[in-house]
């Protein structure tokens, strides 16, 4: 895709085009991780090491990158729109903020609020796509869903044709839910975090790959403890289909026979495996965003020896 000299020229341009490229290396650096978490969610399989040794034996590696093509290959769009339209909102609620300067705190996590309730409009079909391929060969899938789908366009196909275009938006709620104030915390606690870890760079983005690796990593980190119970809810929700009968009528009833059948420690089931993900997907995504973006604008540096 060729992109026109006169949109790379605007700083519309080079935030989106950078977005795409942290969301690309997000994508890459966590996937498999994420597979393993979404199987904890769903089923009680044991520890994130037990179901890798199963999937390894009995699936094979491509396993842990089944559903990747829906997220990737939307990933570029869905990032670069993300980051754009949190720059954005993040100063529009500064009127008095000099283009000089980095937006308030309180524009941050506003910004990133509504970006977060905005994103969600693009990320639940894929998201709900990713699930029920990631899903499809456990022993859940086995049990409660009759389709067997080879890739993206599979799912999508068999959704469309049972459920139509309101299939497609399946969990859209519960993903506004968990994105909108995770958002706020992602964007926030790595504003923050730079700014502590190396004392005015909000304003000279003099900091050093450390300083984006680490800020990003906690703001991940940040993000998905303060929502990962509406995240279980979540995949419990989009791994239904219509093929079959489904046990949850909706997010209140799902809340309450998860935590009836398995107990309160379901809902942060896989939280390890989420954290850890988080801290290395984060950090690639916001060091591959800074760094596009200074090499987009010709402008700044990336220290490699500035301590933390």
């Amino acid at each position: 895709m060729e992109l026109e000299p006169e949109f790379l020229a605007s700083s519309w341009g080079r935030e989106f085009v950078a977005g795409g490229f942290g969301g690309i290396a997000g994508i890459v650096s966590g996937f498999p991780l994420d597979t393993l978490r979404i199987r904890q969610q769903q089923s009680n399989a044991g520890s994130a090491f037990s179901i890798l040794r199963n999937v390894m034996a009995t699936e094979g590696p491509a396993a842990l990158y089944r559903g990747m093509g829906a997220p990737l290959a939307s990933v570029t769009l869905q990032n670069a729109m993300v980051f754009q339209i949190y720059a954005v909102l993040s100063r529009a609620f500064d009127s008095s903020l000099s283009a000089k300067d980095p937006p308030s705190y309180k524009g941050v996590a506003l910004g990133g609020f509504f970006t977060g309730a905005l994103q969600s409009l693009l990320l639940t079909p894929v998201e709900l796509v990713k699930i029920r391929l990631q899903l499809q060969n456990n022993v859940y899938a086995k049990l409660h869903q009759a389709d067997s789908h080879e890739g993206p366009m599979s799912v999508i196909k068999s959704i469309f044709k049972t459920e139509g275009l309101r299939g497609m938006y399946r969990g859209l709620t519960i993903t506004v839910m968990r994105d909108a104030p995770a958002h706020c915390l992602y964007f926030w606690t790595y504003e923050y975090m730079r700014e502590q870890l190396h004392p005015g760079c909000r304003k000279s983005s003099q900091e050093s790959l450390q300083t984006m690796m680490v800020a990003g990593g906690l703001a991940g980190v940040a993000s998905w403890v303060c929502c990962y119970p509406l995240d279980v809810v979540k995949t419990r929700l989009q791994a239904q289909s219509q093929s079959s009968l489904p046990k949850y009528t909706g997010i209140v009833d799902c809340f309450r026979k998860s935590v009836k059948e398995e107990g309160h420690r379901v809902l942060w089931r896989g939280l390890g495996t989420a954290v850890a993900r988080a801290f290395m997907v984060n950090g690639a995504v916001f060091s591959a965003y800074e760094i596009s973006l200074r090499c987009l604008f010709n402008s700044g540096s990336i220290q490699t020896e500035n301590a933390i």
